[in-house]
């Protein structure tokens, strides 16, 4: 599967965005699908991940309460929907997908499949 990360761009702190990762190839309800992000500096972190039909979501605990991952098997799609955005959101955003997991992993080197990243810039 080719992942297509998009939906990012500059918000004031309190805005929302939503991020959309598309994909195309092999079969996306396969995939178990996560959202990670990277900032300047730092090493990248896990933000959200969702089960194969979408019955199972896991989340960092920066974001709880504030993005919901969802997707649509359908549509190929899996989102990210960030309200209450803080400027510590700041980062590149990146869509992975785990074909061969058990259960929703939170670590990088489960994913098999990576998005280019979008950037996501939230201001004071």
């Amino acid at each position: 599967v080719q992942l297509q990360a998009s939906g990012g761009g500059l918000v004031q702190a309190g805005g929302s965005l939503r991020l959309s990762c598309a994909a195309s190839g092999r079969t996306f309800s396969d995939y178990i699908m996560g959202w990670f992000r990277q900032a300047p500096g730092k090493e990248r972190e896990f933000v959200a991940a969702v089960s194969r039909i979408g019955g199972s979501t896991k989340y960092a605990d920066s974001v709880k309460g504030r993005f919901t991952i969802s997707r649509d098997n359908a549509k190929k799609t899996a989102f990210l929907q960030m309200n209450s955005l803080k400027p510590e959101d700041t980062a590149v955003y990146y869509c992975a997908g785990d074909r061969t997991g058990v259960g929703v992993a939170t670590t990088p080197r489960s994913y098999d499949r990576w998005g280019q990243g979008t950037l996501v810039t939230v201001s004071s």
